[in-house]
């Protein structure tokens, strides 16, 4: 795999580190998790692939030996709010001066500086704070969160996992580690960068929720079927228009034209009788196979056993039979392998990363005695 032999270390958190760390080792990177001593291990469930280490970072012989791990690995990857790794002795002058190659990835909410770094948020904090919120919501109600994808897994985890790839390509060149400095809010308005580039070019000019792609117009939006269930039509260009029209078993030229905002309110509530006469799967039987951008609105459930997702075998299922979307993107000589087996219990493997690290089984025995590591084993069923 592309990753194959980088070692990184994983500090545990929540959510958008483990997800990084998941995508790392997801390809092909050895991906080790210090979880805290009385850990119940990843709550987020994205440890896939990754060994456990438990160990008490706030004793100054858990961070000593945090350091010298971090003396031989490629990437540490840390979930903290500004300051807390400095105060631990563990700050990236610290571990960079030990390991010039190391990359010391910062992943937080608002950053490493500004009046907000030190304070605690959740990805609607940030997703308020980068601008986007503002555009998200039905028209008249008050914006709503999209889950929390947005800040916490695509501006947080994802665009820390490049940074990453970004800089272990530039050590290639320099042959020197850096500092990245990812954080939630600055990620999500990067996203967002579209948005902002298409002010001026009226796409927003409307109030929230009335608008062309936020569910103001007729022809990007969802409605509801006969069986209570729903269908996404995205249908922007003229061309796929005119097919959803015909779809719908309507006549363009007893219709306003396509761009006529003023009437949007009234074309949707006719495009929303119209959906209502026919279940989901009639209405696919109508859209599938052309090009009006008109597809179902697929559960979990449903999006696992969906044709398509079926023949691309977008899904894999692990060695407990749960479910989850197979890495993207492919590559096509190296391609993502991702671990089937269960998820590590914290302390797992805190003896064998130790040994690998170098560190006698004497040392591991006073670590131990010392409460600075824990080792959980998992116990056979007989």
């Amino acid at each position: 795999m592309v990753l194959r032999g980088i070692r990184v270390v994983e500090l545990a958190g929540l959510a958008p580190g483990p997800f990084c760390g998941m995508v790392l080792a997801d390809f092909g990177a050895q991906v080790v998790r210090v979880d805290r001593p009385g850990s119940r291990g990843d709550v987020s469930l994205l440890a896939r692939g990754k060994r456990s280490l438990v160990l008490d970072l706030k004793r100054p012989r858990g961070a000593a030996v945090l350091r010298r791990i971090c003396a031989r690995v490629d990437v540490l990857l840390e979930p903290f709010r500004c300051g807390v790794m400095e105060k631990l002795q563990l700050g990236p002058e610290t571990l960079l001066k030990d390991n010039p190659k190391l990359i010391y990835a910062r992943l937080s909410g608002f950053g490493q500086s500004g009046s907000f770094s030190k304070a605690a948020g959740h990805d609607i904090n940030y997703v308020a704070l980068s601008g986007v919120l503002s555009k998200i919501g039905k028209s008249g109600d008050n914006p709503y969160p999209p889950l929390n994808l947005l800040a916490d897994f695509a501006g947080g985890g994802l665009m820390c996992t490049l940074g990453i790839v970004l800089a272990l390509f530039e050590r290639t060149r320099s042959g020197q580690g850096q500092v990245i400095d990812a954080n939630m809010v600055e990620g999500t308005a990067y996203l967002s960068s579209f948005l902002w580039k298409t002010q001026h070019m009226g796409l927003w000019e409307q109030p929230r929720g009335q608008n062309l792609l936020d569910g103001g117009s007729p022809f990007y939006t969802t409605y509801k079927t006969a069986d209570g269930e729903f269908m996404a039509v995205g249908a922007i260009e003229p061309q796929f228009y005119k097919l959803l029209v015909k779809g719908l078993g309507l006549k363009s030229d007893e219709l306003p034209t396509q761009m006529s905002i003023a009437d949007w309110p009234e074309m949707k509530k006719k495009f929303a009788d119209v959906f209502a006469k026919k279940t989901k799967a009639e209405w696919c039987q109508i859209f599938d196979g052309t090009d009006a951008c008109v597809t179902p609105v697929l559960t979990i459930e449903e999006a696992l056993h969906h044709s398509h997702n079926r023949e691309r075998a977008s899904f894999i299922t692990d060695e407990e039979q749960h479910a989850s979307p197979r890495p993207a993107p492919q590559l096509s000589r190296t391609p993502a392998i991702p671990c089937l087996k269960r998820d590590a219990f914290a302390g797992e493997h805190t003896e064998e990363v130790l040994k690998e690290f170098g560190f006698s089984q004497e040392e591991i025995h006073q670590l131990c005695s010392e409460r600075v590591i824990e080792s959980s084993k998992p116990k056979a069923n007989l």
